[in-house]
């Protein structure tokens, strides 16, 4: 397997240098990952990534090749080549489950391990969590937009290749049903889709040619699209091939919702009362909400997705909390700089609910455990003891859990996290 360490910035190593030179690399430290303040507008996000991370992280050594390449370019030093060349992570990690929600201030990764282990997992683990958290974010509010219809992941042609198959993994997590990546359907367990394009009908000689070809080989119950020259003649020619049987027909241009209604009033007039309208076409959570009224049975969702659907990266960062002093002891640390400001020593996170289970804050501990207090539910799982990774928390199994635990953490939620119009945090953050 590739090693996953040079995915990474070159200031981090010249940190751990200067730190190896001073002395003070392996001091013990936790730093922590989370966001200052969501999107504009947004109630909410969802954590997204850190299984991948946690699979990568098995992989983050520097072999011959890595230090071959930091030497030639004079990245470091001779002691630093030599630290890297052992490197391997014996730290902990915890965090907030993959699939919760978060927000502002949230603890969503804790890493304590010295100055040196913990300095060089920076910009892998925040160029992560940053895309996937992102995409998870914008496909929560898609899924919560359609309700009970379906979301398919489509959006593999407008990201890059490895990003495609992260944003897959994020949107599974979330609530899509399935992808049109095969490699993500290959790697993570999930279920994939697809049949054609405008292209394969455009290859034949008549719309008639290309229906029968496809009917033919992938069966009566596949999805024909049916906007490539007119939707009507399309949506009859279908019929009168496949029958009753037909499974679906996909719509990918012009007034979704008239064509919908349409589509399907001529449907059930021919007595396919059974075939299934899917509609593409660059949605995003405000043109699924659009549809609602609209015969719609799932929705294919790419471009707006795989960027975040406005909001292509968390801000989320990645800030040292507490350090080991000369004397050998823990000791919060914090910055001041204005507009950045950070809180020192490091955090336990609860959620409060009400009577009814509704969550009513996000609650931050720096001395006091929150989860102590009643109506709370802890937030913070061990995710990697002395190195060693637990169980669960990576490939598929980790898919799985993740996506009912983002499915429970919405239900959890006030119902007002589900509009769509811009404002405040759906819960407020209290530090106690």
């Amino acid at each position: 397997m590739a090693t996953t360490s040079l995915l990474t910035d070159h200031y981090e190593l010249t940190m751990l240098q200067a730190a190896l030179a001073s002395g003070t690399a392996h001091r013990r430290c936790t730093f922590e990952v989370f966001t200052r303040r969501l999107p504009a507008g947004r109630r909410y996000g969802v954590l997204a990534g850190t299984g991948r991370f946690l699979e990568g992280l098995q992989s983050f050594r520097f072999d011959d090749e890595d230090l071959s390449f930091l030497a030639s370019r004079n990245v470091v030093n001779a002691q630093t080549l030599k630290y890297l060349e052992n490197f391997r992570f014996t730290g902990n990690i915890r965090g907030y489950v993959e699939g919760e929600i978060f927000f502002p201030h949230s603890p969503v990764v804790q890493v304590e391990a010295t100055f040196a282990e913990a300095c060089v997992l920076e910009t892998y683990l925040l160029s992560i969590l940053n895309y996937d958290s992102a995409v998870a974010s914008a496909a929560s509010r898609m899924t919560a937009a359609a309700g009970h219809r379906p979301c398919i992941e489509m959006g593999s042609r407008r990201a890059h290749e490895r990003a495609a198959v992260s944003a897959a993994r994020a949107a599974a997590i979330a609530g899509f049903t399935a992808t049109s990546n095969l490699e993500a359907g290959r790697r993570y367990g999930l279920h994939t889709l697809g049949t054609s394009a405008h292209a394969f009908t455009l290859l034949y000689d008549s719309e008639r040619e290309a229906f029968e070809a496809q009917l033919q080989s992938l069966g009566a119950r596949t999805t024909l699209l049916a906007d490539t020259y007119d939707v009507e003649n399309a949506v009859r020619l279908g019929v009168e091939l496949a029958g009753e049987e037909l499974g679906g027909i996909r719509l990918d241009s012009g007034d979704l919702v008239a064509s919908a209604q349409r589509v399907r009033e001529l449907l059930d007039s021919l007595g396919n009362h059974n075939t299934k309208i899917t509609v593409t076409s660059d949605l995003d959570e405000y043109a699924i909400a659009s549809l609602a009224a609209a015969p719609v049975d799932s929705y294919g969702v790419g471009t707006r997705l795989v960027t975040g659907s406005g909001a292509p990266t968390s801000a989320m960062v990645y800030k040292l909390v507490e350090r080991e002093n000369t004397a050998g002891e823990l000791e919060p640390v914090a910055k001041t700089s204005a507009g950045k400001r950070s809180l020192g020593g490091a955090k336990q996170a609860a959620r409060r609910h009400n009577s009814l289970g509704i969550a009513t804050a996000e609650l931050i501990g720096t001395g006091n455990n929150p989860a102590a207090l009643e109506n709370t539910r802890d937030l913070i799982r061990d995710f990697v003891v002395s190195g060693e990774l637990l169980p669960g928390f990576t490939g598929e199994e980790a898919v799985r859990t993740a996506t009912k635990r983002h499915s429970a953490s919405l239900a959890e939620l006030p119902e007002s996290a589900r509009r769509l119009s811009e404002g405040e945090p759906v819960i407020p953050t209290e530090f106690i």
